[in-house]
């Protein structure tokens, strides 16, 4: 916890004063090549509550060096010139580039003024080439300069020893340029909308602003003995405005009061469900057609904090091998999941969803069931480690007794009945990786449990 004389100072700073634990073995104190200062906001209790928002874009974002040394210097990261040049997460070796440091000695100590970092300093780097999930660890040792930098040996750390009991809460929108998608199998096209003038893709002009969008259309395994009329296939589109929600309360003292995780966003899907699928033998088949990744930088101060998170968006079929479908669906919501945490409960899961849809087409032949969905697999975390993952799963079901031919549209033969269904499932779990933090480590991971809603679509009866 920063000192009452520190705290004193804080209407007359400019910059932003965060703390660093660690052996402060070379005091030093300043950064070469530090950026404009970024204003304080004064709680009540003496805090800070520091801005959230979206890394710019257009720069690149600088690193934060939390200094290990006496005095005022002792935790007050700035914005530095420093860039990591490789970082290997197994070993904790990092190379470092940037210019030397100012140092002002304090008695008994020998810091090299030639070198940028000291035992004891704490790094917070965006992502770069070497280090693709970013950095937040603590310098051990300093090593020789080499053609790429200086070599340094880090150790993992945590959030709270460069946050320390400052406040920060917020919810940054993704920028959908910055994900990466990788299909998984053929006639999978991508697209998204940054803003009015920049989009990309086959259907990016029809995107709200901050949307991205995949199209799949994809064949199932159809049921044997099936007509060439009956073959089974998943197309559509499934679309998502993704934001990242943090926050973080130090000012309990020792470690965070509180601390959330999540993501949350707008879904939107139109897809459709045909012919016959193959009946499943042991769990559904799950047809995974495109991964996406991200690393989102959000600004918290000067701190730059990097969010991990991947998405695999998956088919999934479950049938009998006996009824035939043609249907098709609109679904509309929100969902949020993340992970909080409460000093004296320990971290707690959040799941929530709210999702509507509606039958666009329904037609059900022959008896037996069926139910497919169109979701995905999400996986949120701090510099590369997962600390929340989820899966999120609208889907269509259907039964049909025997003899059952019927419609929508009208058209109707036979006897017996059917009903389509609508519904979602969303499950999850927190994982360790929550710790990072600077919140005790919990020895099992959490389940998010499991959230199921279903609603009727629409159904019929035909004959007598």
């Amino acid at each position: 916890m920063r000192t009452p004389a520190r705290r004193l100072l804080l209407p007359a700073l400019t910059t932003l004063a965060l703390a660093a634990t660690g052996c402060a073995q070379t005091p030093h104190t300043g950064a070469a090549g530090t950026t404009t200062p970024t204003p304080l906001a004064s709680e009540a209790d003496g805090t800070r509550r520091l801005d959230v928002a979206a890394a710019p874009v257009d720069s690149p974002t600088p690193t934060a060096v939390a200094r290990a040394g006496a005095g005022d210097a002792k935790g007050a990261p700035k914005a530095s010139s420093l860039k990591v040049a490789s970082y290997d997460r197994n070993t904790g070796r990092a190379v470092l580039s940037g210019s030397p440091r100012t140092v002002r000695p304090s008695p008994g100590s020998s810091p090299d003024p030639d070198k940028p970092v000291a035992v004891g300093d704490v790094i917070a780097g965006a992502p770069t080439p070497g280090a693709p999930d970013g950095l937040l660890a603590k310098v051990t040792e300093v090593g020789a300069k080499t053609p790429l930098g200086t070599e340094v040996k880090t150790a993992p750390t945590t959030l709270s020893s460069v946050l320390d009991d400052d406040k920060a809460d917020g919810k940054v929108p993704v920028d959908p340029a910055s994900i990466t998608v990788e299909p998984l199998m053929k006639g999978v096209t991508f697209s998204w909308a940054k803003s009015p003038g920049v989009r990309f893709g086959p259907e990016g002009a029809k995107l709200p602003p901050g949307t991205l969008r995949l199209d799949v259309n994809a064949p199932v395994d159809t049921a044997p003995g099936a007509p060439v009329s009956a073959g089974a296939s998943v197309s559509g589109f499934v679309q998502l405005a993704p934001a990242v929600e943090f926050s973080y309360d130090g000012s309990g003292g020792s470690g965070p009061r509180s601390a959330f995780l999540g993501m949350s966003g707008d879904w939107s899907s139109r897809w459709s469900l045909k012919g016959r699928a193959a009946a499943s033998t042991g769990a559904p088949r799950r047809i995974p057609f495109a991964t996406l990744h991200g690393a989102p930088v959000i600004q918290v101060g000067p701190v730059p904090v990097v969010v991990t998170l991947d998405l695999t968006y998956y088919i999934q079929v479950e049938a009998d091998g006996r009824v035939t479908l043609d249907v098709r669906q609109d679904v509309k919501g929100d969902f949020r999941v993340g992970g909080g945490y409460a000093a004296g409960k320990g971290w707690s899961p959040v799941s929530a969803s709210h999702v509507r849809s509606t039958p666009v087409k329904a037609e059900v032949t022959a008896d037996g069931r069926v139910k497919g969905a169109l979701g995905a697999e999400a996986a949120v975390g701090l510099y590369g480690a997962v600390g929340v993952s989820a899966d999120f799963a609208p889907y269509l079901r259907a039964e049909a007794e025997a003899r059952a031919s019927a419609s929508t549209g009208g058209k109707a033969a036979g006897s017996g009945a059917w009903a389509l269904f609508g519904g979602f499932d969303l499950s999850g779990q927190l994982q360790l990786k929550l710790s990072l933090f600077g919140t005790p480590a919990f020895e099992h991971r959490i389940p998010l449990g499991t959230l199921n809603r279903e609603w009727p679509l629409t159904s019929g009866k035909t004959g007598h």
